[in-house]
């Protein structure tokens, strides 16, 4: 899952090729939001994503997930051209899609009730060995 990722918590590494990927990616991540701490200017706001020797700084990437998810979820729900939605079984036995169910679609904004559009699920909170 995505948020896992970001926040350097995921639990599964696959294959050894997939794994090393992982690391690679997790290497890369961790010089992102190392740079993103070197940027932080607000008085006090260094010290308190200060993080332990390996400089995984799981504190700042907590927060930038949370502030950051929905328009994750967004940019990869609605501007992937159609892609993220797959075909389901119909009564006539033709694929259909949600698409339309969707919040994107005209560039306007189609809030629903409560938190119906913000993210497509909120099972990223739950944790990753109980999904």
């Amino acid at each position: 899952d995505i948020g896992d990722i970001v926040r350097g918590r995921d639990l599964f590494h696959g294959n050894p090729q997939e794994k090393e990927k992982r690391d690679e990616l997790d290497d890369k991540l961790k010089k992102i939001f190392e740079k993103i701490h070197s940027g932080l200017t607000k008085n006090g706001a260094k010290d308190y994503y200060k993080d332990d020797a390996k400089k995984n700084f799981y504190r700042l990437r907590e927060d930038w997930w949370t502030e950051n998810r929905e328009t994750i979820w967004k940019a990869l729900t609605c501007d992937v051209d159609g892609t993220y939605f797959h075909a389901t079984c119909s009564m006539n036995g033709s694929g259909a899609q949600a698409t339309k169910q969707c919040r994107c679609g005209d560039g306007k904004s189609k809030a629903g009730n409560g938190d119906v559009n913000i993210v497509p699920t909120y099972f990223d909170y739950v944790p990753q060995f109980l999904r």
